[in-house]
């Protein structure tokens, strides 16, 4: 019964050896891996494109708030016109 009595120990002892330089290890590699993944390596020529293209965007953007400007007022006018008989605010008398 000598022979399960040592291997305990010794099992102990290769189970801390194992803990102690695995979980450094593991550490080191996600730091790598989370590194490599928060710096993102972007090509200057696609960085200038994107560049271009948020221009772009931002000039459509403008365009279509005009063109949304010149719609509301559009129907404004049209909503107006459509009721010829309404009442003006004080130019008819009752009588």
């Amino acid at each position: 019964m000598e022979g399960p009595a040592v291997l305990v120990p010794i099992f102990f002892f290769a189970m801390i050896t194992a803990i102690a330089v695995g979980v450094p290890y593991v550490r080191g590699m996600v730091k790598r891996w989370e590194r490599e993944d928060a710096a993102p390596k972007i090509p200057s020529d696609v960085s200038g494109r994107l560049e271009h293209m948020e221009r772009a965007i931002d000039a459509i953007a403008v365009e279509v708030e005009r063109i949304s400007e010149g719609q509301r007022f559009t129907t404004r006018l049209l909503s107006e016109s459509k009721n010829p008989n309404a009442l003006p605010s004080s130019s008819r008398s009752t009588d």
